[in-house]
């Protein structure tokens, strides 16, 4: 029985470092940028007088900021399956760019001031590497690929190219403009929208907007 006892609490520590190791990195790396941070000040700013303490729980620092996304895509792909199961068989665009839009700023309204985790999205996103990464890991995502097929299948009338040209300008637009909200919360100067729902709302006109737009020949 003491050796069971013993080991949850091992385990439990366990998960305790690799919770405060995340939320450290996703802070230094949403402040500084992904190449300025080092392991050492990671573990130093989450407590652990172990330097190496990254590398023991993680391994390399793509794996620690693949865990840190999935840990904010598991709440997100939970509002994704949600809005999908109120949208799925619709034919107008605005209901599937909401879906693909809404999650995100959803979320982060459950994050409280000040949160990190938009600006540190915005520094997986400029990375080459991490952001292939963490692209094709999404796309594995059943309620995004969903969403993604419900939306493509509205526009048709688009090739393929410019589809996916405004698809990159859509996903810029949802980083962007979510992290310079966060960035404004947490610098307490005043924001465009006075809520992450009206984010949400701004992003889904704007979005729709772009997709419809007329193609220059």
């Amino acid at each position: 029985m003491a050796g069971a006892q013993g080991g949850t609490a091992h385990t439990d520590r366990a998960a305790d470092t690799r919770e405060a190791i995340m939320a450290a990195a996703e802070r230094l790396y949403a402040e500084h940028g992904l190449v300025a941070v080092s392991n050492r000040q990671i573990s130093e700013a989450a407590g652990q007088g172990n330097v190496a303490a990254v590398g023991y729980h993680f391994g390399t620092r793509a794996d620690l900021v693949r865990a840190i996304m999935r840990k904010h895509s598991a709440a997100i792909d939970g509002i994704r399956q949600r809005m999908l199961d109120e949208t799925r068989g619709s034919r107008e665009v605005r209901d599937w760019v909401a879906c693909l839009v809404r999650p995100a700023p959803e979320h982060l309204a459950t994050l409280g001031v000040p949160s990190w985790h938009a600006r540190f999205a915005v520094q997986v996103m400029t990375d080459p590497v991490l952001r292939a990464i963490v692209t094709d890991e999404a796309m594995t995502r059943q309620p995004l690929w969903e969403i993604l097929q419900g939306l493509g299948g509205c526009l048709g009338f688009l090739s393929a190219e410019t589809r996916a040209q405004r698809g990159d300008m859509a996903r810029q637009l949802i980083t962007h403009t979510c992290a310079e909200r966060e960035r404004a919360l947490a610098d307490g100067t005043s924001t465009r929208q006075q809520s992450w729902e009206d984010t949400a709302a701004a992003l889904t006109d704007a979005i729709t907007g772009l997709l419809l737009a007329p193609v220059t020949s």
